[in-house]
């Protein structure tokens, strides 16, 4: 399920982007799912329709969501491929954006890799953590 925080200071339309991304990291949504159309989905989240359809058309232009006119939008057969370097400078990003969250928090540097070993075992599916995997 998608979910979005008006509180928060990221754009509604960029959350609506990462949810999708997290859905299908997780395999939640799989190549050509279905998702919801813009209408369901602004209902749902109780957003303005316009901000549901700049986050989908986004992702059709970054290859992550696919239009079937008459039919809806679905999920890329295909995930679109990123250079190394394009994949390092977003993972970087990220890693900043939530270093400065976890010092916000006053985390530490143990609870801060903690809860993101965590997450990672979360998104694996798995119970155990990262390092002990073999």
């Amino acid at each position: 399920m998608l979910r979005i925080d008006p509180s928060d200071a990221i754009p509604i339309w960029k959350q609506i982007e990462e949810g999708v991304h997290r859905l299908i990291a997780t395999g939640t949504l799989g190549p050509n799912d279905p998702v919801s159309s813009v209408r369901e989905l602004a209902r749902d989240l109780r957003v303005n329709p316009l901000t549901v359809s700049k986050a989908y058309r986004r992702l059709a232009d970054a290859g992550v969501l696919t239009v079937r006119r008459g039919e809806g939008t679905f999920v890329s057969a295909q995930p679109p491929t990123m250079a190394a370097e394009e994949r390092f400078r977003k993972l970087r990003d990220a890693a900043r954006r939530y270093v400065t969250t976890a010092r916000t928090l006053s985390a530490d540097h143990e609870e801060s890799l903690t809860a993101v070993r965590q997450a990672l075992s979360e998104l694996d599916g798995s119970t155990k953590s990262p390092s002990t995997r073999k």
